[in-house]
């Protein structure tokens, strides 16, 4: 047996060039509200909440205690045709208050497995309802919704698929809201989210409404930058879909849970899903857990007839889980962690607009404490990288320096070349000035490269 030359020799690291790793894999010992600490004791802005979930911070040894009372008490029994207090009592309260009549929860592990679990959901509504041929979906270019099968084939992006072909048949994409990079109405704000919203029923139609289960959608598009939906896009989405008997799918593992101010970013923006997928924010990621919300009428025909939903996970609604996410939720309503968001997220949004007086930021959008820095080599004509220059610049020099001076976030070059930022909900003014000014330090390097 070969010795490691490093501790994380044995360790497969998720979406990492193994082939191109540094000599020491940065390890993250501890952390404490917005910040982590590495095994050197040198500290880091979590200037993206881990993976877009620790809504809370760091370090709150309540959610940690709430696990070790629930363990202590039950360990663990699944929901298969059982039931545990924990599960009863979140599933009641995230149901009551969902949106509309979202008032039924069925649990998970992961934001992709609620992803793949509302399709497999919608498929079989529809041979309930007499109408099988309806089992497509359709969503947005760019938009990521899980690396599952079923949810990888829901995804928008070509390059992260293509490995992986063949993938389930039936989806189709469609043109996401960049209104930066607009094809169309480009001095129109609301007439582009028209045009955005009328893709969909130009999809729907060429498909055939009779085949579309679904549209799968999240309030604000989080790769390729934070896509913020045009006033009027999601009512003109939703009367679509309703005129075609196509539920629409609101995808909110990252959105939900105060991310953009809200419990639900449905809410936010006032559309009515048929189904919601959660997870991340549910917990604020201090256990694994997501969930399908699912509206009465999607439910009903499961309730009236003797069929099974034959779909389930092993640890889908563990019961520490739950736990920690009750814990989770009192925990933000106590400290009023959505009101926090909202009255914070104009100053979030000016501080970070300060980067657009440098030549390579083109663009800063968003909402709530969620945003995305679009970089370009040409404000004018809003020229982007070419492959060459993303790798020299982005992943070359951006990620490792924006980590080196010690903030943690996202570069992301599977659109446009972005900068994605969604710390968490607890930071203020001090912590927005210093993403800023690290921001600065390593874009104006950076500009030098191009």
């Amino acid at each position: 047996m070969t010795a490691p030359t490093e501790p994380a020799d044995h360790l497969w690291l998720h979406f990492t060039r193994h082939g191109e790793r540094a000599d020491t894999t940065p390890v993250i010992v501890r952390g404490e509200g917005a910040y982590v600490w590495d095994e050197h004791g040198k500290r880091y802005l979590d200037g993206l909440a881990g993976l877009f979930a620790v809504q809370v911070g760091h370090g709150r040894a309540e959610l940690a205690d709430a696990a070790a009372r629930q363990l202590r008490q039950l360990d663990y029994f699944p929901l298969w045709g059982h039931a545990h207090p924990a599960a009863i009592e979140l599933g009641e309260r995230l149901a009551s208050s969902a949106p509309g009549d979202l008032n039924r929860v069925f649990f998970t592990v992961s934001g992709g497995e609620s992803v793949e679990t509302a399709w497999k959901l919608a498929k079989q509504y529809f041979k309930l309802a007499g109408k099988p041929t309806k089992h497509k979906v359709i969503s947005r270019s760019l938009a990521y919704h899980g690396t599952s099968q079923g949810a990888l084939s829901i995804t928008g992006l070509p390059g992260a698929k293509q490995d992986f072909e063949p993938l389930v048949p039936s989806t189709r994409h469609v043109p996401n809201t960049n209104f930066y990079r607009a094809p169309v109405h480009e001095d129109d704000y609301e007439a582009f989210g028209r045009w955005a919203a009328d893709q969909i029923a130009q999809a729907i139609e060429f498909e055939g409404p009779d085949t579309v289960a679904a549209v799968y959608l999240e309030p604000v598009q989080n790769t390729g930058g934070c896509f913020v939906p045009p006033p009027g896009y999601f009512e003109r989405v939703r009367k679509i879909c309703d005129d075609n008997d196509v539920l629409l799918v609101s995808d909110e593992v990252i959105c939900a849970f105060g991310r953009l101010g809200h419990q639900f970013g449905a809410s936010r923006y006032g559309y009515q899903p048929d189904l919601l997928t959660v997870a991340k924010g549910l917990t604020s990621a201090y256990a694994p857990l997501g969930a399908v919300l699912i509206s009465d009428r999607i439910a009903e025909p499961f309730l009236r007839t003797s069929t099974t939903f034959m779909h389930g996970s092993t640890y889908g609604g563990h019961p520490m889980a739950c736990a920690v996410g009750l814990a989770n939720l009192d925990l933000i309503e106590r400290e009023g962690i959505y009101r926090h968001v909202l009255d914070n997220e104009a100053r979030f949004k000016s501080t970070l607009d300060k980067l657009l007086d440098l030549p390579i930021v083109g663009d800063v959008r968003g909402a709530g404490y969620f945003y995305g820095i679009e970089l370009v080599k040409d404000k004018a004509t809003k020229e982007t990288f070419n492959a060459e220059e993303s790798e020299r610049v982005l992943r070359d020099h951006v990620s490792g320096s924006l980590f080196e001076n010690g903030l943690y976030c996202r570069a992301d070059d599977r659109g446009e070349p972005v900068i994605q930022l969604s710390p968490p909900l607890i930071c203020e003014q001090a912590q927005f000035d210093e993403m800023e000014q690290i921001l600065r330090d390593t874009l104006t390097g950076a500009w030098k490269l191009l």
